[in-house]
Parts: C-alpha cells; structure tokens; sequence
C-alpha cells in the first residue's frame, strides 16, 4: 500500500488496541502502543533509502528483505527497543505483541497489489503479488478516515476499528472473488492456455491484464466485464545481442524484479539499443502505447555495453533519450 494508508492503518490498530484489557488500563502503555504500531506500519518500507544507490539497487531491494520473515522480527525487536529505552513499559509483552502485529500487517496488505514483496524468504526467493488491491484503496483509507472521526466523537476506539478491519477483510475477499472472475472473462476472450495476470485499477469496474501464451503477450484491459486486447508482441528467442546486453547490473536487477518482460532489438548508428519492458505498466503518450517501466542497454557493434538505464519513463522516447549516452563506455 501507499505510505498514506500505512500510516493511517498504524493508528488504526492503535485504536483497536484498545480492545486489549491491559493496554486500556495501564497508564502509559497505550501511548507506547500507538507509538509502536506507528513506527512498526511503516519501518518496513524504510528500505526505500537505498535509493540512494541508485535506481537498479532501488529495484532490487526495495520490498524485498525488508518484508521478509526475519526482517518482521528485526524490525519488530528493533521498534521495541528503541520504545523501552524511551518509554519503559513493565507490560511489555503486550507491547511487544502490538508492535509485531503492526509489522505483519503492513508485510501482509503489500503482497496484494501488482508491486508485491519477498514476504516468504528465505523460505521462497521470489516476489509474491496476489494482484487483487491497487495500491491506493480509497475505501480502505476512508474507512480509516471514517474511524478516526468516530474515535473522536467520542466511541469507543477499540470496537469501531474492529468493525472497520472485518469490514476491510470482506473487501479483501470480496475484489479476489472478482478478479477470479476477471481472468475467466480474459481467458476466454484470448481462448489459449497460458498465465494470465490481472492487476486492478483505482477503480472497481477497471482492470488491466497481461497473458503470456507459447507465442505472444497480450496487453488489455477489462471495463465493466468487455475484455479488450491493446497490444500483441511476439515473444522473442535470446540472441547474442540480448544475451550482452543481460550483463548490466541494471538489467540484472530488473529482471530479478519482474516476469512480464518483452524485449526488443534496434540497430543504432553507435551499434544497438536493447529495451525490456515491463508489460504490467502501460499508458499512452502522445497518441501511442507506451510502457513506463523499462530497462535500456545501449552496445557497440563488438557487444560492448557503452550505457544502461533501468527506472521510469513518463514522456516516451524523449525523456528516455536524455538519460542515455552512446559515447558514455562503461566500466
């Protein structure tokens, strides 16, 4: 989810904390609570300063370690900690229970948009994404929004954000008996085995889709149930121009990152440009399908790697040109 919703969720289970007999009662403890699940709703996404590395290392760790089984108990010990040294709560366990309920709960909303995270490593290094909720829900952070204004007329906080999580978890249940039913509806409409990804939209009638058959990808979209196909593309075997350009780290990581690639080779004046794009991220530009996530390798005519780029592209061709220099070699 978005960092707004994370947020919003900390205080939320703040609020049904206190369900929790031990921290209603105990002075202080209800601070330290709000406190911890707070911290804890949004210290995994603390990875994304390893942007600083640059985008390739953003890619590949961003939701990665970070929102794996042992980081929930690192960040929950660490949280704590750091709590107990400030605000030292003999209840501790109950602190302790809050604040790694908070971690689980932010690990375990993000697996359920098109993003996804490493939730189950080290027992399985790849990225889980069940597809099923956009990464900004407005019912789920109205529903917050609802709740904290409920909280502050004066009802109880506790037995309101319990109505609101079991109200949010039949969502839950509710867009993953729909998306089932949309990729029946794409299925068919395409009428060839393959795997079919769908991956939802701000809005509930709207979806987009990627199908991968033994030949081609298809690229669509599904409005109020009519099933649309936007783009085909042959998928392509490895060639030794692919093969070359696959050694740049940038590449490495954005293929660690994502499955629904389409690659494509064009001959420049320097020697070749080779493109991977991520399918999953299609809008148009300028009257064209374009695709904002990609990866770009430019090579001398002898597969040498003279420039790479890996990130996002809102403006085409245009923008991706200024970040790429032929006569840049690298090292």
């Amino acid at each position: 989810m978005d960092t707004a919703t994370h947020f919003a969720m900390g205080f939320g289970l703040a609020g049904l904390a206190h369900l929790d007999p031990i921290v209603a009662s105990t002075p202080g403890l209800m601070e330290a609570v709000m406190l911890g699940t707070v911290i804890g709703s949004q210290a995994p996404d603390l990875d994304g300063l390893v942007r600083i590395r640059g985008s390739a290392a953003y890619i590949r760790n961003h939701r990665g370690i970070s929102h794996s089984v042992p980081a929930i108990f690192l960040w929950t010990g660490a949280i704590f900690a750091f709590i107990q040294l400030f605000m030292p709560q003999a209840n501790w366990l109950h602190l302790l229970g809050w604040i790694f309920f908070a971690v689980c709960l932010h690990v375990f909303v993000d697996l359920f948009n098109s993003y996804g995270t490493k939730g189950l490593y080290p027992f399985r290094d790849k990225w889980i994404a069940f597809n099923t909720i956009f990464i900004f829900d407005p019912l789920i952070f109205s529903a917050h929004l609802l709740g904290f204004m409920l909280w502050a007329s004066g009802l109880d906080p506790g037995k309101v954000f319990l109505a609101i999580y079991l109200l949010i978890a039949c969502y839950y249940y509710w867009r993953f008996q729909v998306q089932k039913r949309t990729t029946e509806l794409v299925r068919q409409k395409i009428g060839r085995s393959g795997t079919y990804t769908i991956i939802p939209t701000m809005s509930w009638t709207h979806w987009t889709f990627v199908a991968r058959t033994e030949q081609t990808w298809y690229v669509g979209e599904v409005n109020a149930g009519e099933v649309i196909v936007l783009d085909t593309f042959k998928i392509k075997s490895e060639n030794e121009i692919i093969a070359a350009a696959k050694e740049s780290f940038r590449v490495k990581s954005f293929l660690a990152f994502t499955h629904h690639v389409h690659v494509e080779t064009k001959e420049r004046d320097f020697g070749y440009e080779v493109k991977w794009i991520d399918l999953r991220y299609r809008s148009r530009y300028q009257g064209k399908s374009h695709y904002m996530f990609v990866a770009v390798v430019y090579l001398d005519y002898e597969l040498n790697i003279l420039d790479s780029f890996v990130g996002w592209i809102h403006r085409g061709e245009e923008q991706l040109n200024k970040k790429l220099d032929p006569d840049k070699q690298l090292n």
